[in-house]
């Protein structure tokens, strides 16, 4: 097996020298820089990363610290931070809740971390993270030099809902929030409830937990008291269709009876009928600038820049009501 002491004896360097050209650092001649490169070339030798990171206790390992695996939301975002590793000598390890993953965490058995899991504790991040172990957030926000919060601009796409409700006449207005420990959930219920308020309008509330089943039985209660809305923001897009379904268990129809709106834009909101108005934003880009920032952190010590990824409103059948057009006599 060629050694680096054998690139070096090729070479006619020191071992030392033979390690700076490979590592790309140290101050060494370009022509001696030159004589090593093309010396492990014809021994065909490639520097272990492995053991080149050992040494300065490295696992080459990022780990992503999700709440669970299932659902298109949570793939595409990993499918993003995946694409990046990819180009890297990081492997990623994806930890969905458990007591392990967290004393993965507590005991920083990665690099880095990507955290997308509300039941880790604020206190614990903030504890944890340092210059040798960076944070990248995607479910919160905290200030820490090595905490990354990187998150969605969840009111620029509820007030462009908002917008489309109130402009079609829609006043009587309810929402449906998420988990109750949920950054997002809250971030939208307050854009929301914000953009009412300007209008001189209430909005009645229902607690939800961002599953199908609970929109479900939110529509049931709702039907049941006989007061219904005329639109109603569900604070994600999963809601929005346990919402719908029992609408239609109950001979409902949207918008006719109540307009409903979602956000995250997943697959299944563009094939039920009606189509879920929703908001959508790329998860894909989410999860690859999470990754590119930790990696960069890693690598260069390159600073955080905290950002928001943008959201957009896409208009459905489910709260869009159709214009009819007079015929000429």
């Amino acid at each position: 097996m060629t050694t680096i002491r054998d690139v070096a004896k090729r070479a006619g360097v020191s071992v030392t020298a033979a390690s700076y050209a490979l590592n790309d650092t140290g101050t060494i001649g370009d022509a001696t820089r030159k004589r090593v490169l093309e010396a492990a070339e014809e021994l065909n030798y490639h520097p272990n990363a492995f053991a080149r990171h050992l040494k300065n206790r490295q696992t080459l390992t990022i780990g992503v610290f999700i709440s669970r695996f299932g659902g298109s939301f949570y793939e595409e975002v990993l499918e993003g931070i995946h694409s990046v590793i990819l180009d890297t000598d990081y492997e990623l390890l994806v930890c969905p809740e458990s007591r392990s993953t967290r004393r993965m965490l507590l005991h920083r058995q990665v690099d880095g971390a990507i955290v997308f899991d509300s039941k880790i504790p604020d206190e614990s991040i903030l504890k944890l993270a340092s210059r040798r172990f960076p944070i990248v957030l995607l479910d919160r926000a905290l200030q820490n030099d090595f905490v990354l919060p990187l998150l969605l601009d969840n009111a620029q796409g509820v007030r462009e809902a908002f917008r489309h409700l109130y402009e079609q006449g829609f006043h009587k207005l309810a929402f449906v929030a998420g988990a109750a420990d949920s950054f997002d959930s809250a971030e939208r219920m307050e854009t929301f409830f914000a953009e009412a308020e300007s209008h001189q309008l209430t909005v009645d509330v229902y607690q939800g937990n961002f599953t199908e089943i609970s929109g479900y039985e939110t529509a049931k209660a709702i039907i049941y008291e006989h007061t219904l809305p005329e639109a109603v923001f569900c604070a994600n897009d999963q809601m929005a269709i346990g919402f719908l379904r029992a609408m239609r268990e109950h001979d409902l129809s949207a918008p006719k009876d109540i307009a409903v709106v979602g956000f995250d834009d997943i697959p299944l909101s563009r094939y039920t009928q009606p189509q879920v108005s929703t908001i959508g934003t790329s998860r894909f880009e989410w999860g690859a600038s999470a990754a590119h920032q930790l990696i960069d952190f890693l690598e260069n010590e390159t600073p955080f820049q905290p950002q928001r990824i943008p959201t957009h409103f896409l208009p459905r059948e489910s709260s869009t009501q159709k214009q009819v057009v007079q015929e000429k006599p």
